[in-house]
């Protein structure tokens, strides 16, 4: 059953989510502890463990998506999380050179592999076509496949839950969106947490803004097992009705989210949040140069085209290669990438000899 998410469970989740910061909650990535000590002169010496960032396997771990071969890395190093990631060189455009993420990141220790779609809708994804139980079956077969493809990097699975739904019809607000209900982002979050995985609300905003809506999943997004993702084809900027023109987020957008997750980050004392960046054309995403990756938030540029193997592949090298931000990600779809000229989905190899291999997997 559904929990309800009330002012108490908020207060409790920051509570507890700063304890388990403070005593070394290693949950959610592969990090190195060092020790805090303090003392007293009628106390003893206390050692309190405190997480930080294994730069060198961080480092390590974008190399290898990036399919850069080097020296071994000893993992055992670990410093500080303040500064540049030196796994770049001005002749490379992968992997990119941005701000280390604060530690207990997810990103690049593991990979996610999400299911994605909308429970009033069976044409909108996986979660909407199929049993709860059925979809949890699912997706744990299709880890084990991603496990099986790269056995060094584990697998997080997730369930990726439309909350704010682009709509044909203007609504009361003439916003063209349908915000989902409690109960329902309460049923994603109940099969996240069965999944052992995390939840991924994706926003819509069609006529909205990032700033109206964003807020209103706040109580959500302060959990420690919840992300973010937002979708530039359906944010109409020109005033155009969703699924009339491809819509677009400029860099301005993509920073606010950022900069508006790294507030839950430091305000509820979580680990770092993943947000998605949806794009499939040049235009859905306007000054990526721009966009400014945070020690509290890892930016994923998500590949979510479909169609045939060779199509995806192009677009992929156009729109994420060619423009780095920080991760890359794609979507696979089990209907429309197996329209013909297409022979079938792309498998984990293939995806996996992409550059860089794509560290978030989405399944629509």
């Amino acid at each position: 059953m559904a929990t309800k998410i009330t002012k108490k469970h908020l207060l409790i989740v920051g509570g507890a989510a700063l304890i388990l910061g403070v005593v070394g909650f290693l949950s959610f990535s592969n990090i190195a502890v060092t020790e805090y000590r303090s003392a007293t002169a009628d106390a003893p010496e206390h050692i309190i463990p405190l997480p930080v960032l294994n730069t060198a396997e961080y480092d390590a771990r974008l190399l290898a998506l990036a399919h850069v071969v080097v020296k071994p890395v000893a993992t055992s190093s670990a410093t500080s999380t303040k500064g540049q990631s030196a796994s770049s060189t001005p002749a490379r455009l992968w992997p990119v050179k941005t701000v280390y993420p604060q530690a207990r990141a997810i990103l690049p220790f593991k990979r996610i592999v999400a299911y994605y779609g909308n429970f009033y809708s069976k044409g909108m994804g996986v979660l909407g076509e199929y049993p709860a139980n059925q979809v949890l079956s699912m997706l744990a077969s299709t880890t084990d496949e991603w496990r099986a493809a790269d056995p060094t990097t584990p697998v997080l699975p997730a369930i990726q839950y439309i909350a704010t739904v682009a709509q044909a019809g203007p609504g009361k607000e003439g916003k063209y969106i349908l915000r989902m209900p409690d109960d329902q982002i309460e049923h994603a979050l109940d099969m996240a947490n069965q999944a052992h995985g995390i939840l991924i609300l994706d926003v819509q905003v069609a006529l909205s803004t990032l700033p109206h809506e964003l807020p209103m999943l706040e109580k959500y997004l302060a959990l420690p097992q919840v992300q973010l993702a937002i979708d530039p084809e359906f944010s109409m900027k020109y005033g155009n009705p969703p699924g009339t023109v491809i819509g677009t987020f400029d860099a301005a957008d993509i920073n606010y989210a950022a900069q508006y997750l790294a507030h839950i980050v430091n305000t509820y004392h979580l680990p770092p949040k993943v947000l998605v960046v949806h794009r499939f054309t040049e235009a859905m995403v306007t000054n990526y140069q721009k966009i400014e990756p945070l020690p509290e938030v890892q930016i994923v540029m998500d590949m979510d085209g479909w169609g045939s193997q060779a199509k995806k592949k192009n677009t992929y090298q156009r729109v994420i290669y060619a423009e780095p931000v920080q991760f890359t990600g794609i979507k696979l779809f089990y209907k429309n990438d197996l329209k013909p000229p297409s022979t079938g989905l792309l498998t984990p190899q293939e995806v996996l000899s992409l550059t860089p291999s794509p560290i978030y997997i989405q399944y629509q």
